[in-house]
């Protein structure tokens, strides 16, 4: 179905053909207070995707307030079922202006984590807005409903500018289960591959650098949590009765720890160490300054790989950390030697990684030091993603947003964290740029959650720009190009 232009997009007026009106349209967006009802409303829907109770909030939040407000300015929807049958729906649309064009899929989620209603600070709420000088207080407003919102308000303003012709396909998939792993959306990827087909992603999620660096990441690390237990006899036994007897299962798990991890946070196992860095990456890494916002944590510089600049170990080294760590009753100990002890740990690691044969590098590393009797188990793996800095896409995004804001950009070959990327870097083949529109203080996954309003106002000005300068014949630039290098 193409784009009827009689059609009047939500939020839309008359405008000039010329890019200042498309971004001077997202800032009226933003300062009319029509962003702010529009987030408002969004936040209000429970979408807590760990709470099965919540599962008709979710498709709601599809079905009543994305899909209608998208149609305004010309998508068709279709909800989704999870392929497995457990999880919550997704969403499914697309603009399409000509088939000949190219097309741009974008991405989001409507889910968010539990809004532990009862530790916000009062006045505060998870399931409203409540704003508080910069800050936009609500669940969600960083993660994930405000950023999305942004997408789509930028888009909005460009569809708006253009008097209802982009100049490209838009198509946009809103899962509503990334809170939880995802579940669903890698087997929809396959199953609708055609459905899906584009040019590029672009999307938002996760946080900028800096507050004040608008920033774009190109994928993300990739991540193996895993357990390291050993369970030597049933039950705990008096350390002065038996004490120097009976070999201790925490102490033997921290020797075994120990030997994985340096004294200094340096990562010991071979297989599992990072591979050489790449010199598009060490390039792109060069100008990044990591921390330096108000609540952001001292950095230890002399922790972690040793060679390396703080930006260098985050975002293109590998990392293996102890998440948690258990023998006994630690809240009430007693004079007993434990019978069994257990780890919980974490790789964070780049591309180039041989992460799929994680249990056997620790188990031969283990080994060889004596600790063949510990216990490997993974948990759960995502792969890692990365486009090079040099890609075109990346220029041109970068070009685009520095043009709007005024501001160096900030490039980041992957995010330190994980998102489910390989979804649209592997399994669709998708060159993936992503805008985040957040902040690292802004209290993602914990109370108190929030956006601040010059971010918002700001992304709703780059993303304006950005979609505007696609449809300026760079999205068409773009793809012939990747069919050349191809």
């Amino acid at each position: 179905m193409r784009y009827d232009r009689s059609q009047r997009p939500y939020h839309m007026h008359p405008v000039a053909l010329r890019r200042d009106a498309a971004i001077d349209h997202a800032a009226h967006y933003f300062d009319s207070g029509a962003f702010r009802t529009d987030l408002a409303r969004r936040i209000a829907y429970r979408t807590e995707s760990q709470e099965p109770s919540q599962a008709p909030a979710l498709r709601a939040y599809l079905s009543e307030e994305i899909a209608p407000q998208i149609a305004q300015f010309g998508f068709v929807s279709t909800i989704v079922e999870d392929p497995r049958g457990a999880h919550g729906p997704m969403l499914i649309a697309e603009r399409r202006e000509d088939d000949a064009l190219p097309t741009i899929l974008a991405y989001g989620h409507g889910d968010v984590v539990r809004g532990y209603d009862d530790q916000w600070r009062a006045p505060l709420g998870p399931w409203s807005v409540t704003v508080d000088g910069e800050r936009w207080y609500g669940r969600g407003s960083a993660d994930n409903k405000g950023q999305h919102s942004i997408l789509l308000g930028g888009l909005a303003s460009a569809v708006a500018a253009r008097e209802g012709r982009l100049g490209y396909n838009v198509k946009l998939l809103l899962e509503t289960g990334e809170e939880i792993g995802s579940p669903g959306l890698h087997d929809v990827c396959r199953l609708r591959r055609a459905e899906l087909s584009a040019d590029a992603l672009i999307a938002s999620d996760g946080p900028r650098l800096a507050a004040d660096r608008p920033t774009v990441f190109l994928g993300s690390r990739g991540c193996v949590n895993f357990t390291l237990s050993l369970r030597l006899r049933e039950g705990g036994h008096h350390s002065g009765n038996w004490g120097g007897l009976l070999a201790n299962p925490a102490t033997m798990l921290a020797h075994a720890l120990s030997s994985m991890i340096g004294p200094r946070g340096t990562l010991e196992v071979d297989g599992l160490r990072s591979p050489p860095l790449p010199d598009a990456v060490r390039s792109a890494l060069a100008g990044i300054a990591v921390g330096g916002d108000a609540g952001d944590p001292d950095i230890d510089e002399d922790w972690g790989e040793p060679g390396l600049s703080p930006a260098e170990r985050v975002f293109g080294a590998n990392t293996l950390e102890v998440l948690a760590f258990q023998a006994g009753n630690p809240d009430h100990p007693v004079n007993a030697i434990p019978p069994c002890a257990t780890a919980h740990c974490q790789l964070r690691f780049v591309v180039g990684t041989d992460w799929e044969h994680l249990e056997d590098h620790v188990r031969r590393h283990l080994a060889a030091r004596g600790h063949e009797k510990m216990e490997v188990n993974v948990v759960q793996a995502s792969p890692a993603t990365r486009l090079s800095p040099d890609d075109p896409w990346v220029r041109f995004a970068v070009e685009s947003l520095g043009r709007t804001t005024g501001k160096p950009i900030a490039v980041l070959p992957n995010l330190g964290g994980t998102l489910p990327n390989d979804a649209f870097a592997d399994i669709l083949g998708l060159p993936t740029i992503w805008i985040p529109h957040s902040y690292p203080g802004c209290s993602q996954h914990a109370p108190n959650e929030h956006l601040l309003g010059r971010l918002a106002r700001e992304g709703l000005m780059m993303m304006a720009g950005l979609f505007w300068d696609l449809g300026d014949g760079e999205a068409v630039r773009l793809r012939a190009g990747r069919r050349v290098s191809s």
